[in-house]
C-alpha cells in the first residue's frame, strides 16, 4: 500500500511540474508575441507643424541654367520665412531637430540633400545635365509644401553637356528627403517620411507613393509627412515609388528610390 501512495505522489509530482512547464512556455509565447506586436512599423500622418503658407524660396534665374564646370552660386532669396530659426511645434521635440534651425534642403539629381542655414550656396557640380530641387524646411527636417516653397532647375554644366538622365522637367516625379543618416536614442523612436512631389498630385484613385519599410508597404494618397513608428534597431531599408493608379511605377530617372538609414539605441 505505502510503494502505491509513493507512486501516486510521483506521478502527481510529475503532472504538476509538467502542467507548470506548458504554462511557462505559454506565458514565454505571449511574451514574444507581445514582443512582436511592439515592434511592428507603423506610419502616421504627421500634425502640429506650421503651415508656412506664404512662404517663399526664390532663385532668379532661368529655368534652365547654363554654367560652367565647377563651383556654382546659388544666391536664394527668402520671404515669410527664417533660416536659422527653430520651428515653433511640438515635433522639434519629437523628431530628430536640427540645433541649427530652419534650412534649405538642396538636392541634385535625387540624391541625399546637403542641409543650408544660409541663403548663399557654392557647389561644385560635374559636366552634363542634372535636376536640382531645393525647398524650405523646418528645423526637424520636414519640407514645406506650397508652390512657393520649392525651386526646381535644369542645370547644363560645361559646353558639351549630355543628358544622361533623360529629364522631362514637365514628367511626374518623386524627390526623397527623410529618413536620412544615423538616429539615437530618443531620436530613434519616431521617424520623420518626408518626400517632395513635382507636377502631380496624390490621390485614393490617381497617383500614390508606396513606401516600403523593411520589407512592408504603405500607400500614401495624400501628400503630407509621416512619423514611422515601432522601427528596430540596426539597418532600416526605406523604398519610395511613385505609381499611378494601376499601381504601375510612372515612368521617371526617380520616381523608385531606395535609402537606407542606422537606428540605434545609445
Amino acid at each position: 500500500m505505502k510503494h502505491i501512495k509513493l507512486i501516486v505522489l510521483a506521478l502527481t509530482l510529475v503532472v504538476f511540474t509538467a502542467c507548470k512547464e506548458e504554462k511557462k512556455e505559454t506565458d514565454e509565447q505571449v511574451e514574444t508575441i507581445e514582443d512582436v506586436e511592439e515592434v511592428k512599423i507603423s506610419i502616421a500622418p504627421l500634425s502640429e507643424s506650421p503651415a508656412y503658407a506664404d512662404a517663399s524660396l526664390i532663385l532668379d534665374t532661368p529655368n534652365e541654367m547654363s554654367l560652367p564646370v565647377g563651383e556654382a552660386d546659388f544666391n536664394f532669396g527668402l520671404e515669410n520665412y527664417e533660416l536659422g530659426a527653430q520651428t515653433d511645434s511640438p515635433n522639434a521635440q519629437k523628431l530628430a531637430n536640427s540645433g541649427k534651425g530652419q534650412h534649405i534642403h538642396f538636392i541634385l539629381n535625387n540624391m541625399p540633400y546637403s542641409a543650408h542655414y544660409e541663403p548663399n550656396i557654392k557647389k561644385e557640380v560635374p559636366a552634363g545635365v542634372h535636376h536640382l530641387v531645393a525647398f524650405l524646411s523646418r528645423s526637424y527636417h520636414e519640407s514645406v509644401k506650397n508652390d512657393n516653397s520649392v525651386v526646381v532647375r535644369k542645370l547644363v554644366v560645361g559646353d558639351d553637356a549630355e543628358d544622361t538622365i533623360g529629364l522631362d522637367m514637365e514628367a511626374p516625379t518623386l524627390i526623397y528627403s527623410r529618413p536620412k543618416g544615423t538616429y539615437v536614442g530618443k531620436d530613434a523612436e519616431q521617424i520623420l517620411l518626408d518626400f517632395f512631389v513635382l507636377n502631380t498630385e496624390l490621390s485614393e484613385d490617381g497617383n500614390k507613393v508606396i513606401a516600403t519599410i523593411n520589407g512592408e508597404a504603405f500607400t500614401i494618397s495624400s501628400w503630407e509627412p509621416h512619423v514611422v513608428s515601432g522601427l528596430p534597431m540596426g539597418e532600416v531599408t526605406i523604398n519610395l515609388k511613385l505609381v499611378d493608379a494601376n499601381g504601375e511605377v510612372i515612368p521617371g530617372p526617380f520616381n523608385t528610390v531606395e535609402r537606407t538609414v542606422q537606428l540605434k539605441a545609445e
